[in-house]
């Protein structure tokens, strides 16, 4: 980015000291540090027939029948846990806290933390060039990945839709074999979460735990220890808490990280690795739109930057196909050299000038930017306070959050499209004046990715959580404004792609109304 007035270097150490104060600590999870333990309004025991993302049967991965209750074996795994119960310390307590919480609010909050962490653009070579972010050499600079909004939202959803594929396979399981939890087996164990009849085996906290961590190691490999990590303390506290036992975490596991191969597959196979594209690419999206009589974008970072992942329209999505972002594809913005244009950019550069506190109040709370969690992140965050009110059921939280982030995904592909199909400059590009009051994005302007990911995510939340629509659609629109108001954006980039959203969004919502849940 040229940021005015802020060189990137200064930039740079920005973002790495939000990182060491957001993404490499707890402060993404400390709005909810102290919740009550998770307590289904409904267990939801018929979602092993509800309809998977990518498997084809909930039983595409058998997990053998557990050991009956008065077992050798199965008494050994109680006293295991009545070893454990018998002296937890008050650290022990407050995990055992932590994870009962629900385990699938726990795993996206440790994705949003890992997507600020790695949400920081390498910096250039001596040369002026830069180097790419590279999944066959992660090790190095620059570290793989950059979480930029585009692999964000792709990260979120593989993860979500995977959790969601693992709970439906592992409800099936708990229905046919229904061996119940160590407390309702022995009233000596004590239930430190909240009671409940649902069958233990597989232990869900397990399934989370093994197709989490699996999916992590593709998706952020510097970062295995510390998942791995957070694995076995979420499977101790599931043990210590009385919910499972050590045959119920086993099998769960073991579960989980199958799923996750399966979407580990589809990840290496959805384009996504050829969404950097070459420099003939970007050479062609500025041919064309010169052809057509534009002036195509150019990258206003110092030295210039190569475009933010042109190919990224291209990647095949969860819930639109290629045919599909062809039909969602907006008709073009004003021609760059029309009054329209004009008028468009003297909107922007009037706005920028005077910001009143209020407007700098909405640019920043919507700016996720660098060394944040990004749009999808924002949003997951927004609908995991809502979900919290809610009392769903592990499984129900799966669904929902795949839904989103399945949304999120697409429309990051479907936003993709649109900027390199145009290739149309930002404001400032226009008028060399307009000093904006963020950075300015290192890729075209039309449409709008913050206004995009806003609609998809308000039509899909709406859905879900009905009476919070028209707030979720008026927190869409301040999102989508807060790009004009920023000197980022065109508003015509900005409604065109809440439209678009909202477009996708809808997609989300017709899977919904068919995938057995409601």
């Amino acid at each position: 980015m040229r940021i005015q007035s802020i060189t990137f270097r200064r930039l740079l150490i920005l973002a790495i000291a939000i990182c060491a104060t957001v993404a490499c600590n707890k402060s993404v999870s400390d709005r909810t540090a102290n919740l009550a333990p998770l307590n289904p309004a409904n267990q939801d025991l018929n979602a092993g027939n509800w309809k998977l993302v990518l498997l084809s049967r909930p039983d595409t991965f058998p997990v053998v029948a557990p050991a009956a209750t008065s077992s050798t074996g199965y008494l050994a795994d109680l006293f295991e846990i009545k070893g454990y119960q018998k002296k937890l310390s008050g650290d022990e307590l407050g995990k055992i806290r932590y994870w009962s919480a629900g385990g699938v609010l726990r795993w996206n909050e440790i994705m949003r933390s890992l997507t600020a962490k790695y949400n920081v653009p390498p910096y250039q070579n001596a040369d002026g060039s830069y180097p790419i972010p590279s999944s066959t050499n992660p090790f190095a600079y620059p570290y793989f990945p950059f979480s930029n909004p585009p692999y964000a939202a792709r990260a979120f959803a593989y993860v979500s839709a995977a959790q969601y594929d693992a709970l439906v396979a592992c409800w099936h399981y708990k229905q046919q074999y229904n061996r119940p939890a160590p407390y309702m087996v022995d009233s000596s164990i004590k239930a430190y979460a909240n009671k409940t009849t649902l069958p233990s085996y597989p232990s869900e906290a397990a399934v989370l735990a093994g197709v989490s961590a699996e999916m992590m190691k593709l998706l952020y490999p510097d970062e295995i220890a510390s998942v791995e990590a957070k694995l076995q303390e979420a499977e101790l506290a599931a043990i210590e808490s009385g919910a499972a036992t050590r045959s119920d975490i086993t099998a769960g596991e073991a579960l989980g990280r199958q799923v996750a191969q399966a979407f580990i597959a589809r990840g290496r196979a959805d384009n996504a690795g050829k969404a950097v594209g070459t420099p003939t690419d970007w050479a062609n999206f500025a041919t064309q739109a010169q052809a057509a009589g534009q002036t195509p974008w150019l990258s206003l970072d110092a030295p210039s930057r190569p475009p933010m992942l042109p190919l990224f329209g291209k990647v095949k999505g969860f819930l639109v196909d290629s045919a599909h972002v062809v039909a969602l594809r907006p008709g073009p913005p004003p021609s760059t050299n029309s009054a329209d244009m004009q008028s468009a950019t003297s909107e922007v550069y009037n706005l920028v000038k005077t910001p009143s506190r209020e407007q700098m109040r909405i640019v920043q709370f919507w700016a996720d930017g660098v060394g944040t969690y990004t749009p999808p992140g924002h949003w997951d965050a927004i609908a995991a306070e809502d979900f919290i009110k809610k009392n769903f059921s592990e499984v129900r939280w799966a669904r929902n959050f795949a839904l989103l982030n399945m949304a999120e995904m697409d429309a990051a592909i479907v936003c993709w499209d649109v900027k390199y199909h145009y290739f149309n400059p930002r404001p400032s590009q226009l008028n060399g004046q307009i000093k904006t009051l963020t950075g300015v994005p290192n890729f075209p302007s039309y449409i709008s990715g913050h206004s995009t990911f806003s609609g998809a995510a308000a039509a899909i939340l709406g859905h879900i959580v009905p009476e919070r629509a028209s707030a979720y659609m008026s927190m869409a629109q301040e999102a989508s404004n807060s790009r004009v108001i920023g000197g980022i954006h065109y508003r015509t980039d900005c409604s065109t792609g809440l439209t678009v959203g909202q477009g996708v969004g809808n997609f989300a919502i017709q899977r919904a109304t068919t995938d057995g849940a409601e």
